[in-house]
């Protein structure tokens, strides 16, 4: 039987804002290369995409970034956690059901999943069963491939840094 590994131990203070608030959530997937050694997950995901996403995600100011793990589910940024092999991309559909009903319980503790926004830096299976449930989403990068993910995601960096040396200058 698959086993999926969450923790209810609570997210650090800051992304929870109690009220009528809304809020911005991005959530970003897991990747495949990990550092050997246990780390911060912001830390322990290591590919040029996740580096890009997790860079991007820091420009928008956004109430919330999460990470999408296969293993872990939602994961805070600053979670230690251990490097694992595992993914969304060869699990079977009940799996992913599972996982995803798993994902938006722990999301449903800190957002309302009716009316915060959400930004989706990730591939389709990490978003399929996450969507229907979530009113007020984007998905910047659908139906691109991850070579035209990495392109995007570039561009957007390189244009958010001009963005805040020129305010910066003004």
């Amino acid at each position: 039987m698959f086993a999926l590994y969450f923790s209810l131990e609570k997210v650090p203070d800051p992304f929870f804002y109690p009220g009528n608030r809304l809020k911005t959530i991005i959530l970003i997937s897991c990747v495949k290369t990990k550092l050997p050694q246990p780390a911060m997950a912001k830390d322990l995901y290591v590919s040029d995409f996740f580096q890009k996403a997790y860079q991007y995600a820091q420009l928008l100011n956004a109430d919330g970034i999460f990470i999408l793990s296969a293993k872990y589910g939602l994961l805070p940024p600053e979670r230690i956690i251990e490097p694992y092999e595992m993914t969304l991309m060869t699990m079977k559909i009940a799996e992913r059901k599972e996982w995803s009903s798993k994902v938006l319980e722990e999301l449903r503790q800190y957002t309302d999943l009716k009316r915060d926004k959400f930004i989706f830096l990730c591939g389709a299976k990490y978003r399929q069963y996450l969507l229907p449930e979530i009113c007020n989403y984007e998905v910047p990068m659908e139906g691109l491939g991850i070579g035209r993910q990495k392109h995007w995601l570039k561009e957007k960096l390189e244009h958010g840094c001009m963005s805040r040396i020129t305010s910066s200058i003004k």
